[in-house]
């Protein structure tokens, strides 16, 4: 096994701070290996998520500058309307779905003057140790859908992940039947190389890929197994997965962006069944009418994961646990875990264990092998992992009689298992 040593260092305590900028107040968080910012008041945004000083999210240089002061402070604040009136900041945010204009059972926007564009209140919870910071952002009520909703971002120290919670309250007096749906928007570019693009998971039981948005056409989507790719390319439309497993990425120019969340595979989900989506755009010199006047101007990917619907009767709460990591450029992303994710898969056969992955974490790296009970019949410590680092494995591993599992470890996290193959 080798791993680089980017990320060794600078592993210390979290921080978080709250800053003043132009028309709005931002927080950032960081632990010496990534840094975000969170804007409560535009929607709750998590507007930045940096690593090795490259920025991961799309922000719209027309509304925000470098330093994300509001260009215009007084664009901040909500507001309603056709599609060409929305104020589209950028970054991560947390909508209800289904989307639509045809019914009170349908959330009709961006924009909205709640849940995307009012302001959150924010708290701020550091750890006196500094291994964590937990920064909850919470809407007002919107009297629209009948739902409060709530993100709680968790950063710890020592990784290159950090968790996502969303929560959506009933505050109304009714029931109601929504589904949480998290957007964020990714810079998007011409391709690149083979592997730029959206990369997500699918169970391989053959569920179509929906067509939900046709703006100027649909995005190209390749099968590659049970992994999906949607190649960078310039078309403003969005595609639907009703066969996602719970993990979708982006790799482009700043590295690879990943988000694992959880699917019910017996629950019913909006747009057809989708558990994943991928929307497209790039610079348009026209508006398109039918989106509602939507004119793109940049070229955006978003990568958008849903929960499935729930029913809430007044009072009830639903949720969605997610996971975000940032890591290098390394292409194809064949499969996210809790812990990391593969470029290249990882593989026993012949006596030799290869794959390759980047952890979230950090330590002592080993490959063990397992028998059907789960006992550990034998231990190969292969070298030190650093966070966010890749890892390359090509390590000869000979087989005890019984072996039938092989696992990757780096400290505590279980970063892959496969089966063992003769050979």
């Amino acid at each position: 096994m080798s791993s680089t040593p980017a990320h060794r260092a600078g592993q210390g305590r979290v921080s978080a701070v709250r800053r003043a900028r132009a028309g709005h107040e931002i927080v950032e968080v960081g632990n010496g290996l990534i840094s975000l910012v969170i804007s409560p008041a535009l929607g709750g945004r998590l507007l930045s998520a940096v690593r090795d000083g490259r920025e991961f999210l799309h922000r719209n240089p027309e509304l925000l500058d470098e330093a994300l002061n509001a260009r215009d402070p007084r664009a901040v604040g909500p507001h309603d309307g056709p599609m060409s009136a929305w104020h589209n900041w950028g970054g991560d945010k947390t909508w209800p779905a289904p989307q639509g204009w045809s019914g009170p059972e349908e959330w009709a926007g961006p924009p909205d003057p709640v849940l995307d564009s009012g302001a959150y209140a924010c708290e701020v919870d550091v750890a006196d140790d500094g291994s964590r910071a937990d920064i909850t952002v919470t809407s007002g009520d919107d009297p629209r859908t009948g739902l409060r909703l709530t993100r709680r971002i968790t950063l710890a120290s020592g990784r290159c992940d950090f968790a996502l919670r969303l929560s959506a309250d009933n505050v109304s007096p009714r029931t109601v039947r929504w589904a949480l749906w998290n957007v964020t928007q990714l810079p998007g570019h011409p391709a690149e190389r083979p592997g730029d693009g959206v990369w997500l998971g699918t169970s391989g039981a053959g569920a179509p890929v929906t067509d939900l948005v046709a703006g100027t056409g649909r995005p190209r989507v390749e099968q590659h197994g049970d992994v999906l790719h949607v190649p960078a390319q310039d078309v403003v439309g969005k595609v639907g997965f009703p066969d996602a497993v719970g993990w979708i990425a982006h790799v482009g120019p700043a590295g690879t962006w990943t988000y694992r969340f959880p699917v019910d595979p017996d629950a019913p989900y909006p747009d057809d069944g989708s558990r994943a989506e991928v929307w497209m755009e790039h610079p348009l010199d026209a508006p398109l009418e039918h989106l509602g006047g939507l004119r793109p101007r940049h070229r955006v990917v978003e990568c958008e994961a849903l929960g499935p619907y729930r029913e809430l009767a007044p009072g009830d709460t639903t949720t969605l646990d997610g996971t975000v990591s940032l890591g290098p450029r390394l292409g194809a992303v064949t499969s996210v875990g809790a812990h990391a994710w593969w470029s290249e898969p990882l593989t026993c056969a012949g006596g030799k264990v290869t794959g390759v992955c980047v952890p979230s974490g950090g330590g002592s790296a080993a490959v063990l092998l397992r028998d059907m009970a789960g006992r550990v019949l034998r231990r190969l410590p292969v070298g030190e992992c650093g966070a966010g680092a890749p890892v390359v494995l090509d390590t000869r591993l000979r087989a005890d009689p019984g072996s039938v599992r092989v696992e990757v470890c780096c400290g505590r996290d279980v970063l892959g298992t496969v089966a063992v193959l003769p050979g």
